[in-house]
C-alpha cells in the first residue's frame, strides 16, 4: 500500500513483492534487531562490506566507503564479520 505521507510502500502480507524494480520503494530497516555502528576512522576502504553485504546497504562514492544505509540494513552483521579491521561492530536496537 502506497503512503504518500511517508514516500513509501509498506510490504505485502506475505512478503511477495510482484512489481519487478521495485525493491528500493521498501525500507526493510525496520526488520532488524542488531544495527552496525560505522567507524570512518578504523576502515581502510577495502570494500569488503560492500561486496559482501545482501541488501547494498554500503554507501561508497569516489572508492570511499561513505556509511550504511540504515534504510535497508537488516542487520544480518556480515559487513562487520568481513571487516578486517574492526570499522563495523554490530550493536543492538
Amino acid at each position: 500500500m502506497v503512503k504518500p505521507d511517508d514516500g513509501y510502500k509498506d510490504i505485502p502480507d506475505g512478503g511477495l513483492i510482484l512489481d519487478a524494480g521495485s525493491a528500493k520503494e521498501y525500507k526493510t530497516g525496520g526488520w532488524r534487531t542488531e544495527k552496525p555502528i560505522y567507524d570512518r576512522d578504523k576502515c581502510t576502504d577495502c570494500h569488503l562490506c560492500w561486496a559482501f553485504c545482501p541488501d547494498s546497504s554500503i554507501d561508497s562514492a569516489n572508492g570511499e566507503i561513505q556509511g550504511i544505509d540504515l534504510d535497508y540494513c537488516k542487520g544480518c552483521g556480515i559487513c562487520a564479520k568481513e571487516c578486517p579491521v574492526d570499522a563495523i561492530k554490530m550493536e543492538e536496537e
